[in-house]
């Protein structure tokens, strides 16, 4: 098969999976992908997953790509809130939240970290567009439970200014009630006192 006609086809795709390749192409050679990673045309990033190696990746198409390659799972934690601007810092590492055993890959577009969460706390997120596809990440209020939920340190006011939070985002655009109800749901007593602490750091 010509690597011109495949790449016509999947060129708009941030990744895909040799199931995605099969639908398009039943008679599909597997050797091909082994031939066009040697050759630096794709790379792979996880078994049986794929990206082109000329594509550019930003972030979003990032978020993607960890959605895909570790199933369930949506972006949250250092990640999400530094796309709501919760946090002043980007981070080097997707972060992730999902119901399997926690995990770690690193490949060629970035590096990726999940964490796990009951199915019952495996909620929260939201389905963005991007393109021709969407990616889950948490809503701001479940990002911000998700990371004081997983952080055993956060115990004082300290450690929440520590934090670094933008309060001025906290106040106008962070829904505090949806907070408060999603915090009840993970049925943690702990959890509910730094939700406290974030109320005091925010209204004080």
């Amino acid at each position: 098969m010509l690597y011109l006609s495949f790449k016509s086809i999947f060129n708009n795709y941030p990744i895909f999976s040799l199931k995605d390749i099969e639908k398009s192409f039943p008679d599909f050679n597997k050797m091909n992908l082994y031939n066009w990673q040697k050759k630096g045309y794709i790379y792979k990033l996880r078994s049986q997953h794929y990206c082109f190696a000329d594509e550019q990746y930003d972030e979003e198409k990032q978020y993607i790509i960890a959605n895909r390659i570790y199933k369930p799972s949506y972006v949250s934690l250092e990640t999400a809130l530094f796309y709501y601007g919760l946090i002043p810092e980007a981070v080097f590492t997707i972060t992730s939240i999902s119901t399997l055993k926690t995990k770690s890959f690193k490949n060629s577009v970035g590096n990726f970290t999940y964490n796990t969460l009951g199915a019952s706390r495996f909620f929260g997120y939201r389905l963005v567009q991007n393109e021709l596809f969407t990616f889950k990440i948490a809503e701001p209020e479940k990002a911000l439970l998700d990371f004081l939920y997983l952080k055993s340190y956060i115990t004082t006011m300290e450690d929440i200014l520590g934090l670094r939070l933008n309060k001025i985002t906290l106040k106008h655009d962070f829904d505090f009630q949806k907070f408060y109800n999603y915090a009840n749901l993970f049925n943690s007593k702990v959890l509910l006192l730094r939700v406290d602490l974030i109320r005091e750091f925010i209204y004080a």
